[in-house]
């Protein structure tokens, strides 16, 4: 039997890789990632610890505390308006007051064990919306 080279040529295996089905793959996950991402990213950024909770170091400054009690009122500890309830506004133009006299400084949030978890999360997005950087949460060790 002879062959031609005619024939060889015909015969020779042509190995290619069919990549459209891979691009279609890709294009629905990066579909499904572009419709996903915005709604993980929502949220209020608080800067977690890397350890375990310890207590403010004595030297350094006292944080305001801005508190919020079973009614869902607010309070800060400055000033006058230690006790003295205060509405949204007045919340966010008195920490925007804090933060021009110096803003380097913390704040922490103190909420009452029975109050619902959707009111200390609108106490941190009104003090994020009043241009606190980071917010920490009070806590009482357990017995």
């Amino acid at each position: 039997m002879q062959y031609s080279s005619r024939n060889m040529k015909r015969r020779r295996v042509i190995a290619e890789i069919n990549v459209v089905p891979y691009i279609d793959v890709m294009l629905v996950l990066l579909i499904i990632f572009m419709v996903t991402a915005p709604l993980v990213t929502q949220g209020v950024k608080v800067d977690l610890p890397q350890a375990a909770a310890e207590a403010l170091p004595d030297d350094t400054k006292p944080p305001l505390i801005a508190s919020i009690d079973k009614q869902g009122r607010y309070f800060l500890n400055v000033g006058d308006s230690v006790e003295t309830p205060l509405n949204s506004d007045e919340m966010r133009a008195l920490v925007a007051a804090q933060l021009t006299v110096d803003s380097t400084v913390q704040f922490v949030v103190k909420g009452d064990g029975d109050v619902p978890y959707k009111s200390v999360i609108d106490l941190m997005v009104l003090l994020q919306e009043s241009g606190v950087g980071s917010v920490g949460l009070m806590t009482e060790p357990e017995e």
